[in-house]
């Protein structure tokens, strides 16, 4: 698994860390300790369930630090790419003329609803390197998938 991330991808994970640690965490805490005063503790949704998510949390918060200590910023894709690296944006079409864009971020930052997906990615792996106008093939479980790259990035839509 690749340790770069984005800066603003680390700026999210440092974000959810502190959120889970200074205000998810300690608010679990007190509602588990609220529902163990009230006696009978076998019975006792309210236990039952916040000492439920509290192993949650602090699972979340034992990932995230181990994956904060290890992660580096990678460095800022070129103005002008002229070929896809981590951080661009690339733009392809398939056969079908569809056309989707893509950041290619780290594994800790892939959102494919904001358009990033990971570098170790069948997807981020076939693209890493190309350069407009190159064939792609994209190995999926369904079949390969033929795209040609239209556009390569550091900015999103913007050439």
């Amino acid at each position: 698994m690749t340790n770069l991330i984005t800066a603003q991808g680390l700026k999210r994970l440092q974000d959810e860390f502190e959120y889970l640690w200074r205000v998810e965490r300690p608010k679990v805490v007190q509602g588990v300790s609220d529902a163990a005063a009230e006696g009978d503790r076998s019975e006792n949704a309210e236990y039952i369930y916040g000492k439920k998510r509290l192993r949650e949390i602090d699972r979340k918060l034992k990932q995230l630090g181990l994956r904060l200590k290890v992660l580096e910023i990678a460095p800022l894709p070129p103005l002008n790419p002229k070929q896809v690296s981590f951080g661009c944006w690339v733009c392809y079409e398939d056969s079908e003329g569809g056309t989707y864009c893509y950041q290619l971020g780290g594994p800790d930052e892939f959102d494919v609803k904001q358009g990033v997906i990971s570098i170790d990615s069948p997807v981020g792996q076939a693209l890493l390197h190309k350069q407009i106008d190159d064939e792609v093939v994209i190995r999926r479980p369904g079949g390969d998938l033929t795209v040609y790259i239209t556009e390569i990035s550091s900015v999103r839509g913007q050439q």
